[in-house]
């Protein structure tokens, strides 16, 4: 991963490539993935044909994670049926679903003795249920073949499906529900073209609605040219859908075609938003400059789910 050095720089300036793009800070380095670990996660991925949005999204965590063998399997292929502005994943008209996918992750969650895992997939506005079918196929296989590993799914809004998608989803019953958000809404029309803000957060609610045990999930990217007040109302937005989890963490410009970093937001302004975010009442709150949706998702899960039965006991 391709990292420049940052001089320091006078107050109020941000670092300027020659390109007129935002040069990276210190704060956002990460090394190489080179250890053993994140080559055998690869070779493991490869071998059974998965696809992994830590890939397929250019995830500046990947090495790190992979060597803890920690990976974020995307369903439904690697060629999404939307073009959003900050996403790397092809755009395009996908392949026919893949019939052994679902035994193809649980083998890949055995393989790896994973305690938590997060599937997430493409958009796939072409089929009649958005891809719904899929994720409770790869639900009902983790549940057979590692019945002791808790499931996170990462799904997209279901653009026209949504509610009977949700419905089938949770009944099959994964542990979390994550739907992100994105970014403020008024920067849908430029960011997520492809999708609306309070469709998204009826989703949200929609989960809670049909089983209230299933913890939910969102997560936004900073450095879009959002206010900081329109990130305190998407919270507001968010706890107003019951929402149990936040991620906030720094967007960062996958190749020059995607939409420019308007700012690198440092980790003392990411500490402050997490603090308000926990004062909103969240059960879990990440936000840090590397913070991804899948970062340390199984420890925040554990946590998540501490915190629910602490204060389930004060209620008592």
């Amino acid at each position: 991963m391709n990292d420049m050095s940052t001089a320091p720089q006078p107050p109020g300036e941000r670092p300027q490539e020659r390109t007129g793009r935002l040069r990276k800070p210190d704060w956002i380095r990460v090394k190489a993935p080179v250890s053993e670990g994140y080559h055998e996660t690869r070779r493991l991925m490869r071998d059974l044909g998965l696809n992994t949005v830590c890939e397929e999204a250019a995830c500046p965590n990947i090495g790190e994670c992979w060597t803890r063998k920690h990976a974020t399997v995307m369903i439904l292929g690697d060629v999404c049926t939307r073009a959003c502005a900050f996403c790397n994943v092809k755009t395009g008209m996908p392949r026919t679903v893949d019939p052994f996918e679902p035994e193809n992750v649980a083998i890949a969650a055995g393989k790896m003795g994973l305690s938590h895992i997060v599937v997430t997939s493409v958009d796939r506005d072409d089929l009649p249920d958005g891809g719904a079918g899929q994720f409770v196929k790869v639900i009902k296989a983790l549940r057979r073949e590692t019945p002791d590993t808790t499931i996170e799914i990462l799904t997209p809004d279901f653009r026209g499906k949504m509610r009977p998608a949700v419905e089938a989803i949770c009944e099959a019953g994964p542990d979390v529900y994550n739907h992100n958000l994105e970014t403020v809404p008024g920067l849908y029309p430029t960011i997520r073209p492809g999708a609306r803000y309070y469709a998204s957060l009826r989703l949200l609610e929609e989960v809670k609605a049909h089983d209230p045990l299933i913890f939910t999930k969102s997560g936004i990217m900073l450095g879009l040219g959002e206010q900081r007040l329109e990130v305190h109302q998407v919270m507001d937005d968010m706890r107003s859908a019951d929402v149990d989890f936040i991620t906030m963490g720094q967007y960062l410009q996958p190749t020059p075609r995607h939409t420019n970093v308007e700012e690198f937001v440092t980790p003392r302004a990411f500490a402050a938003y997490g603090a308000i975010a926990r004062a909103k009442g969240f059960l879990q709150v990440a936000a840090s400059p590397l913070t991804r949706s899948s970062y340390h998702a199984g420890d925040d899960f554990a946590a998540m789910r501490a915190a629910r039965e602490a204060k389930v006991a004060r209620a008592v």
